[in-house]
């Protein structure tokens, strides 16, 4: 089972969309700044999930991912952003 997710960091109004097989591990691993040349690792800062989805598999997991990067993806996902 492969997941779709969006991650956001309240203290500079930033998210990140991106795909896994490992929701839980792949949260620590942004909070934790583990990746040396990500995107969220230029923010310091807690990342939380603010939406996620299941996906049969890795092609489709990155289907959708494309999707809700897409514009109209953006406008669906501004709706989970804490005010």
């Amino acid at each position: 089972m492969y997941y779709v997710y969006v991650v956001y960091n309240r203290r500079y109004s930033k998210s990140y969309t991106g795909e896994t097989n490992n929701l839980d591990e792949r949260l620590r691993a942004h909070n934790d700044h583990r990746f040396t040349t990500s995107y969220t690792t230029r923010f310091p800062g807690s990342w939380e999930l603010i939406y996620s989805e299941e996906c049969i598999n890795r092609q489709e997991a990155r289907k959708r991912e494309k999707q809700l990067k897409s514009y109209r993806g953006r406008q669906f996902l501004m709706k989970f952003i804490p005010e």
